[in-house]
């Protein structure tokens, strides 16, 4: 099913993903933001912000759920709203530890349905919802999650330090399915013990304390080739990914073309940047964890990302132009 399909295509298929293209207004609010204050030791652009807090980094993240899928499940949503968030402290090599949430609602069965969602998702990875504000009153049902993680100041992931040379590893887990109310999410966790996603999480800070990881993204709403496309926009480099390379499931069994898997949520994925000799030891972790890790590419100082494929070589995002978090943009204006 997927060697029908040309290299190029997929390429087009990636740039014109809604999920890539929702990315593009980070760039505005950058702008509108950005300002010096002492013990931000990292902000936009990265998976959580980093604040200095003596000899730890303190994680601060917030994640939305896309108006789509509270649609389309209002409980995969409420489980999501908490999964994405803690997915962002383990991508910065952090210990999630606790969650508040805004919560708008205008019918009370999609409340209960979301809220059943968040406590299994929180109970699954043992991270507390603490508090937060209620709107029950609103014409609308949006669920928006933030939280705060904790990390030795020595020992964060960052997106922004991929270096040229870097080799790129994505790891997934790919032991799950197609979620039955979303045909781009990848479920790999609801019917996980709590062990072994919490293994899987834990898997991220063990890398970053032993010093094994240069960069690195949890893969979001982009897929995996348009977040490693974010990291590397913040990084300054590129790459040429290899396709057949990547990590993925008997795509025929589960329905699926290759340009759909890589558009994919994956449920627990990671993409990073190693030294070479560090990818042998940092797939043989994830892989300890049940999670399929690969190398994939190379990052150069092209500014360029592409895939390869077994037919040709496709420019996916020219990162020095507009880039996808359209960040480029924003540091040329003299504002």
């Amino acid at each position: 099913m997927e060697g029908s399909q040309p290299t190029a295509f997929i390429a087009e298929r990636i740039r014109e993903y809604e999920g890539v293209r929702r990315k593009h207004a980070i760039g505005e609010m950058v702008r509108a933001f950005s300002m010096d204050a002492p013990d931000v030791m990292a902000d936009f652009g990265e998976d959580a912000a980093v604040i200095r807090n003596g000899d730890q980094a303190l994680l601060l993240a917030a994640d939305g759920i896309w108006s789509k899928l509270m649609e389309a499940d209002p409980y995969w949503a409420g489980y999501c709203a908490v999964l994405v968030n803690i997915h962002d402290i383990a991508a910065m090599g952090g210990r999630p530890l606790a969650m508040v949430d805004i919560f708008s609602i205008a019918d009370r069965a999609i409340c209960d349905q979301v809220i059943a969602g968040m406590r299994d998702a929180s109970l699954q990875f043992g991270v507390p919802i603490v508090g937060g504000h209620l709107h029950p009153d609103t014409p609308y049902s949006v669920i928006d999650v933030a939280i705060l993680g904790v990390a030795r100041v020595d020992a964060v992931i960052y997106s922004h330090t991929a270096n040229e040379g870097d080799r790129v590893i994505a790891a997934i887990d790919l032991d799950g399915r197609v979620h039955p109310s979303c045909i781009l999410n990848w479920d790999s966790v609801t019917m996980k013990p709590a062990d072994v996603v919490r293994a899987q999480i834990d898997c991220l800070r063990g890398l970053a304390e032993a010093g094994l990881v240069t960069a690195g993204k949890d893969i979001s709403n982009p897929g995996l080739v348009g977040t490693l496309g974010m990291l590397l926009e913040v990084s300054g480099g590129g790459a040429v990914v290899e396709i057949e390379r990547i990590p993925r499931p008997d795509l025929e069994a589960h329905g699926l073309t290759l340009d759909h898997w890589l558009r994919m949520y994956p449920g627990m994925g990671f993409v990073l940047t190693v030294r070479p000799e560090s990818v042998e030891e940092v797939c043989a972790r994830f892989e300890a964890v049940g999670m399929t890790a690969s190398e994939i590419g190379t990052v150069d100082a092209t500014r360029r990302l592409s895939i390869a494929g077994e037919d040709e070589e496709v420019l996916v995002f020219d990162l020095a132009d507009s880039g996808i978090m359209r960040l480029a943009t924003c540091r040329d204006d003299p504002a």
